[in-house]
């Protein structure tokens, strides 16, 4: 499995902070409810309206090196798409991109789901390289692309 490791050690609401995408009190708000309700600090600030999708794709590659490929102007290799049930690609909210030799490229909205990860290379008999994308593109990508089937 890919080692993952912050780049950064930095907080995923410290780094929103520093960019200016959200304020203290937002962020105080953000992490009230997620000790109350539980959830990602990331999806928490985008359904309370406080981040954009992008914004949060975007710091999780600064914190973890992770790349960003927002999806809906690229072109998915459809023998990709094929490595990877619908039903797996929904569960986990991903999308597999391309497949050179036994590298599976994969766009994922969580990157740290080490399950997923493990799941994907175990089923697919690859390794897996992880990009960035939004909840968003994935749901738009995995629409656009198993519909063709």
């Amino acid at each position: 499995m890919p080692s993952m490791k912050r780049i950064v050690s930095k907080q995923l609401g410290e780094l929103l902070l520093e960019r200016g995408i959200i304020n203290q009190a937002q962020l105080e708000k953000a992490l009230k409810f997620q000790k109350e309700k539980g959830g990602l600090i990331g999806q928490i600030l985008v359904s309370l309206g406080l981040a954009k999708e992008e914004e949060i794709a975007q710091a999780l590659t600064v914190q973890y090196g992770f790349p960003y490929l927002p999806l809906e102007c690229y072109d998915i290799n459809a023998e990709a798409i094929r490595l990877i049930p619908m039903n797996v690609a929904i569960q986990y909210n991903l999308v597999a991109i391309d497949k050179i030799g036994d590298l599976l490229t994969i766009a994922m909205s969580n990157p740290l789901n080490y399950q997923a990860i493990e799941d994907i290379e175990t089923l697919t008999k690859c390794k897996v390289q992880v990009f960035v994308s939004t909840m968003t593109d994935i749901n738009n990508a995995i629409l656009k692309y198993y519909a063709k089937k």
